[in-house]
Formats: C-alpha cells, sequence, structure tokens
C-alpha cells in the first residue's frame, strides 16, 4: 500500500504493453492512497463548460483522463495549481479541501473518477467563501 499523501499528487499506474492494445489497471490502497467507495465518470462536456467546482470536507478522489484530455484546477486555500490529464496510466490524487474544478475538456474525453466515499450531499463545499473560511479555521 502506498503512503496517504498530504498534497496533490499525479500518480502512474501500472501499465502492461501489449501489440493488441494496452492495459492499466487500480487496486484500491495499493496504487492509491484509499478505499474506492464510488466510482463515476464525467464525458459528453460541451465546449467551454466547467465540471466540479467545488471542495470536499472529507473526500479522497483519483481523478483519471480515460479518454481525450482536460485540466483539473486545484485551489487549498492558500495557492492554486493546474493539472493536465491526457494519459489513462496516470491519474491524480486530490485530497480533502481542495476545491477542484475541471474545464478545458477536448472532443470525446471522459473522466473516470474514484471516490473515498459513498455519495454525500453533506459532504459538498459549493461555495468559495465558506471554503475559504474553512480553510482559515484549519491553519
Amino acid at each position: 500500500m502506498i503512503s496517504q499523501p498530504l498534497i496533490p499528487q499525479l500518480i502512474s499506474l501500472p501499465k502492461i504493453l501489449d501489440d493488441r492494445g494496452n492495459l492499466s489497471f487500480i487496486e484500491s490502497e495499493k496504487h492509491i492512497p484509499f478505499r474506492i467507495q464510488r466510482c463515476y465518470w464525467i464525458y459528453d462536456v460541451p465546449g467551454g463548460e466547467l465540471r466540479g467546482s467545488h471542495a470536499f470536507k472529507t473526500q479522497h478522489e483519483f481523478i483519471i483522463a480515460l479518454s481525450g484530455s482536460f485540466d483539473v484546477l486545484l485551489h487549498n486555500g492558500k495557492k492554486e495549481e493546474r493539472y493536465s490529464l491526457r494519459r489513462s496510466y496516470q491519474g491524480l490524487y486530490v485530497p480533502p479541501m481542495h476545491f477542484r474544478t475541471l474545464d478545458n475538456f477536448s472532443t470525446n474525453s471522459v473522466a473516470l473518477v474514484l471516490s473515498s466515499t459513498a455519495y454525500d450531499p453533506d459532504d459538498y463545499i459549493w461555495d468559495w467563501d465558506v471554503f475559504q473560511k474553512a480553510c482559515a479555521c484549519k491553519i
């Protein structure tokens, strides 16, 4: 099992190369630092649209561009970082309390999101000012 990172990070997944087509996989608590409780995918995003624009209080995520590409903009309350995802064998680990927005979707892109929790609307922070105040309390 990999150790729990404290910050967002790109994680490369195993790749099995084959002339017939390549294969990658993920195992809970081995390749990513949490047990997968839910997965969902985002697709058919119209040009110029954003997805996300929220933070989670407790949920950890791992985001992969299964097809195409998109960017993930993360803010931890102090600084902002942009990650470009375009490889199906690499994903972005997002710890709790990072305001995240997905944008810049290419045509036919598919974002796979693996989550550490079941859906819980009370875990979401949708308002930027509320997020900023929550981050200030943790300092």
